[in-house]
């Protein structure tokens, strides 16, 4: 009997796939959520200042919708700086929405972001889906220092999320 392993192209048999998934109460109404998280342009107050964050283009204008392509570029590593692009793949206003890496450092970078209306606010609940590109030295890095960093820009998003609607009007 023979074995015959079929890999899909464009798929690296050594490329490993992480995920990350994060939940926050938020003290606000579901249509403030919304609001807040649907804006583009609020990526870079929730962006940590090293990654240099700067948009570069919106395409549609500021409303989001499905297939919206946003371009932006951030610093990965000093000195580093990189072109990002991620369209918005899925809309269900004002439960959820995906997206997805067109280009930029990772081989696949998929992100949903859902809001549940609860007693006293919001959970928002982030699913974080990703893998980086060259085989067993992107997993070495992702070791190294990658999955260290994603786990960290989501604790930075916490902590400032947790400040900017936790306030004392």
């Amino acid at each position: 009997m023979s074995l015959n392993l079929v890999i899909p192209p464009g798929v690296n048999a050594l490329m490993k796939t992480y995920y990350l998934k994060t939940r926050q109460f938020l003290p606000i109404s579901l249509s403030h959520a919304w609001g807040f998280f649907s804006s583009p342009r609020n990526l870079a107050l929730i962006t940590p200042k090293r990654l240099n964050f700067e948009i570069l283009s919106i395409s549609g204008g500021e409303k989001m919708f499905k297939g919206q392509v946003i371009q932006y570029k951030i610093t990965v590593l000093p000195l580093v700086r990189m072109f990002w692009e991620t369209e918005i793949t899925e809309v269900r206003e004002p439960v959820f929405f995906s997206d997805t890496q067109r280009k930029g450092p990772y081989a696949r970078w998929v992100h949903k972001h859902t809001f549940t209306e609860v007693e006293g606010g919001v959970e928002m609940m982030d699913e974080l889906e990703y893998a980086i590109p060259v085989g067993l030295l992107g997993r070495l890095a992702h070791f190294l220092f990658v999955g260290r960093e994603v786990k960290s820009i989501f604790d930075y998003r916490f902590s400032v999320l947790e400040k900017h609607f936790n306030k004392k009007n």
